[in-house]
């Protein structure tokens, strides 16, 4: 059986800056859950920016608690606002939007498996999944001072 987390606050967005896992100037992630011998991951998706932030398909299933701003997904009809909940299917390709007059979107994402970002033809052109969330924790843990192994309090 595996240890139980426990977080206090968790929807607290505006947390010690530390906490969150910068993939860009404007994007970045706090970890919740990296269950590696599982395969998957919970963690929060901050982008700080209105814009297409990426194009990708998933290899397994994922589900998503809007909690802050909105988004959507070019190929959809549907636009996902605070306390919006959305699944998505394994295998589909979809490009995530923040709309224009979006300072701040935070959003839940539990993620199963990984996902491929694609280009317009659907050209791989990257990789995500709990070991390479994993990996950039660690690095970004270690590179201000709290030590890599301040991630592995959400390994599993």
């Amino acid at each position: 059986m595996v240890s139980d987390i426990f977080i206090s606050n968790l929807l607290h967005l505006d947390c010690d800056e530390r906490d969150w896992v910068p993939q860009s100037a404007d994007v970045s992630f706090k970890p919740v859950v990296l269950h590696v011998s599982q395969g998957y991951y919970v963690n929060i998706l901050r982008v700080r920016s209105s814009g297409v932030l990426s194009r990708h398909r998933h290899s397994g299933p994922v589900h998503a608690l809007t909690l802050r701003g909105k988004w959507h997904y070019l190929e959809h009809d549907w636009i996902a606002s605070e306390g919006d909940y959305a699944f998505e299917s394994p295998g589909e390709t979809h490009t995530l939007v923040v709309p224009d007059d979006v300072t701040e979107m935070a959003t839940l994402f539990h993620v199963t498996g990984g996902y491929t970002y694609v280009d317009p033809y659907g050209t791989a052109l990257g990789y995500e999944d709990v070991f390479t969330k994993l990996v950039n924790a660690r690095k970004h843990y270690q590179d201000i001072g709290l030590g890599a192994d301040y991630a592995n309090k959400f390994v599993r």
